[in-house]
């Protein structure tokens, strides 16, 4: 299993053209490690690593193996409709082990229909009117815990939206400057550092170009919402690999709305420079990191802790 690990992060690519056709069945696994420098008495934690099950993307089977044994776990959603597993450890430990091993079948993306739509209708769409019924994407145009609005990505963001101009071809080429502008650089960041940071320095991770991206569109008047999940991780024959695929990964996804006051949503990956398909496996989805941390939670005692962690997606072949 480990062979489809790749530890290295890969070389910058140009714009990826998926190769596959769907449906597709994928498998990834997931593997956490904690080692702690002295004993942890006790601890609790949220693992958010079960991919969504939905029309885009079918869960065919999920396991998760924690060493050592939980002596309480149990399932729930969270707001978004994200899969957790909470669970406790009583038992004295120094080192953690998660694996999640999961199979999904994914299709092919299909464009909303009304992703031409000029972005200044959609910006209105989610403006607040007195007797007009909540639209749920609503939320995801105010700022959250690590993407606050700031007026300088605002104005970043405003070449790429001029008058009319639909809200699919706006939010692409958007992606395109970030991707063009950015440096994909592993350890340039942290998962607590600010937006704002990483727009200065014009260099980070995936976290942090979705992240800018998702600001700049907020800070529009638009809906835009974080996306976590995973990449293949060895490329079709003749394509090249995919940035962030030794790693859990993060894209955003822009909301496009309907007549009938719900949303539909194109997704869009600023570290690869384009539209997630079917090399992506979606995990959860929220305002940004904080609500879809792969693995969170608090412990008494562990002194100093080294983290490893390593993703494998591949393709599973046809019977």
């Amino acid at each position: 299993m480990n062979s489809i690990f790749r530890s290295e992060p890969q070389a910058p690519s140009p714009r990826p053209a998926d190769a596959l056709r769907g449906p597709v069945e994928l498998e990834v696994v997931h593997v956490t490690e904690y080692r702690y420098s002295s004993p942890v008495e006790l601890a609790q934690h949220i693992a958010v690593l079960r991919p969504r099950d939905e029309a885009a993307q079918q869960l065919l089977g999920f396991e998760m193996e924690i060493e050592p044994a939980p002596a309480q776990q149990h399932d729930d959603r969270d707001v978004y409709g994200n899969s957790r597993r909470v669970f406790t450890l009583t038992a004295s430990h120094q080192h953690l082990r998660v694996c999640a091993t999961s199979r999904v079948r994914a299709h092919a993306p299909v464009r909303p229909p009304a992703a031409a739509l000029p972005w200044e209708a959609c910006r209105a769409h989610w403006r607040y009117e007195s007797g007009r019924p909540l639209d749920a994407a609503v939320e995801f145009t105010f700022p959250s815990t690590l993407v606050p609005h700031h007026a300088v990505l605002r104005d970043w963001a405003l070449p790429s939206f001029p008058p009319g101009r639909g809200i699919d071809e706006a939010a692409t080429e958007l992606m395109h400057r970030l991707h063009a502008d950015f440096t994909y650089a592993p350890h340039s960041t942290e998962v607590g550092t600010p937006v704002l940071q990483a727009f200065e320095q014009r260099r980070g991770v995936c976290q942090d170009f979705a992240h800018v991206m998702i600001g700049s569109l907020r800070a529009l008047g638009l809906s835009a919402r974080y996306v976590s999940g995973y990449l293949l991780t060895e490329p079709p024959p003749g394509q090249p690999a995919l940035q962030g695929a030794d790693a859990s990964h993060a894209w955003v996804a822009v909301a496009v709305p309907r007549e009938d006051g719900s949303a539909d949503w194109l997704e869009l990956d600023p570290t690869n420079d384009c539209e997630a398909g079917l090399t992506h496996v979606r995990l959860a989805l929220g305002r940004d990191y904080a609500d879809v941390t792969p693995l969170c939670g608090v412990i008494r005692g562990g002194g100093r802790h080294q983290l490893d962690v390593r993703v494998g997606t591949r393709v599973v072949p046809a019977a």
